[in-house]
């Protein structure tokens, strides 16, 4: 039998300690009196009953959850689902109806405009799908942008600048304007003008969506690379289910305002919370996401524990040709601690389906 964790569908802690950003409770409804539906009986009406009923559309429905510093935490949903607004709602350039957003426990939603300038400065930075770049400035000068805002002089911010070109790989394009860029390289100028600044916190509003697929697989690549080099806290929305999977540390799926799971790559595609996140995981190679942790099971009566040993941690695709090659189930162990095996029909059984749903 497959080893079974319950799904996570909300975060599980509401203290400040430790967490880059703690949100609790957030809503954001467009319409009259939105302040007025937020605890009445309509709240729980769905989405289009409750358009009918009352002129309010809650796009952003009750939403909990921590982000740990260094992070890739991805927000995922179709067209519709609130995960712009949710984005866009924790630095307040959509005011949030409701609830409460902390980055480095301070409270956002009460920040005076001068606080709340200071944060959208040099604290938070965004990157959004379109580019935003200033077309009479040089690369150098659109990546210096945020620093000259601040008044960094400019021999300074130019220095600043230049590394941060360096680092994205857009080195020997300083004195590019943007319109002799592609696509992709314009993006990279986006990302390099937020880290610019060397904020504590990136928000990605799909921005990889308007590119060819290639530069997309590309710019995954180069998110990934930088995460691992600047270690930044990171919150990524994406409608793209592949792009989720291979950003995020964990995912948020969410679905007409609401949470509908929250859980690490493995854990979506594993232990899907619901028949919707199952249609969403369905065709993704499982082999490639789900780990150990989710095959291993108990170990039979006199069953052998000489076999070789892997982390729970190890994607299934990494451990078949040595689970296929030993005479002896695979050790699944955390340290000394025996956590459970995996044999070849159980490897089996995890990539084919054994609709049993688990």
């Amino acid at each position: 039998m497959t080893a079974t964790v319950e799904p996570t569908t909300e975060s599980t802690t509401t203290t400040t300690d430790g967490y880059a950003l703690e949100v609790s409770n957030l809503w954001k409804v467009f319409g009259p009196k939105a302040d007025k539906l937020i605890g009445s009986e309509d709240a729980d009406l769905e989405r289009s009953e409750m358009l009918a009923r009352t002129g309010n559309v809650a796009a952003v429905k009750d939403v909990s959850f921590a982000v740990k510093p260094g992070e890739v935490f991805v927000v995922m949903g179709l067209s519709g689902s609130g995960k712009s607004t949710l984005v866009r709602c924790l630095t307040r350039l959509v005011e949030p109806t409701a609830g409460e957003v902390k980055i480095a426990g301070e409270d956002v939603v009460g920040m005076s405009e001068r606080k709340l300038r200071e944060l959208r400065r040099k604290h938070v930075a965004m990157v959004f799908q379109h580019f935003g770049l200033l077309p009479h400035r040089k690369v150098i000068d659109n990546v210096a942008y945020g620093l000259e805002i601040r008044g960094v002089g400019k021999s300074e911010r130019r220095k600043k600048a230049r590394e941060i070109v360096e680092l994205v790989g857009l080195a020997g394009n300083e004195d590019s304007y943007p319109d002799q860029l592609s696509g992709g390289m314009q993006q990279r100028v986006g990302l390099a003008r937020a880290l610019a600044t060397d904020p504590t916190m990136l928000l990605f509003d799909e921005p990889f969506s308007a590119l060819d697929p290639l530069i997309r697989r590309d710019m995954q690549d180069e998110v990934v690379r930088l995460h691992k080099e600047v270690g930044k806290t990171m919150v990524f929305i994406t409608h793209d289910l592949s792009e989720a999977l291979k950003l995020g540390d964990r995912i948020l799926i969410m679905r007409d305002g609401e949470i509908v799971q929250i859980g690490t790559p493995d854990e979506i595609v594993a232990a899907p919370a619901n028949a919707y996140v199952r249609d969403f995981v369905s065709e993704v190679p499982r082999d490639h996401v789900v780990t150990l942790r989710w095959v291993m099971r108990e170990p039979r009566p006199g069953e052998s524990l000489e076999g070789p040993v892997m982390s729970p941690d190890t994607i299934v695709r990494d451990a078949v040709r040595e689970a296929l090659t030993s005479d002896h189930p695979v050790r699944v162990m955390e340290g000394d601690e025996l956590l459970g095996l995996v044999d070849d029909d159980d490897l089996l059984r995890m990539i084919v389906g054994d609709g049993d749903d688990k």
